[in-house]
């Protein structure tokens, strides 16, 4: 998958993650650049979440929408 590809996968997503996490700016949505891996510190840090479930919702987002 090239650079321009996973980018147009990721405006897809944005709004899913806009809708779901509704606490995100679009700044910090961003700031992921794509990198789903920062999503779980993003919603730990606006939710005030714990790590593991932060991450678990992260985890199940990105098996339901396909994101590597």
């Amino acid at each position: 998958m090239n650079k321009d590809t996973v980018g147009g996968t990721f405006r897809q997503l944005k709004g899913k993650i806009k809708q779901q996490w509704g606490k995100l700016t679009d700044d910090e949505i961003d700031q992921m650049d794509g990198n789903a891996d920062i999503l779980a510190g993003k919603i730990q840090e606006r939710y005030g979440l714990a790590r593991d479930e932060a991450e678990k919702q992260a985890k199940d987002f990105k098996t339901k929408n396909n994101w590597q």
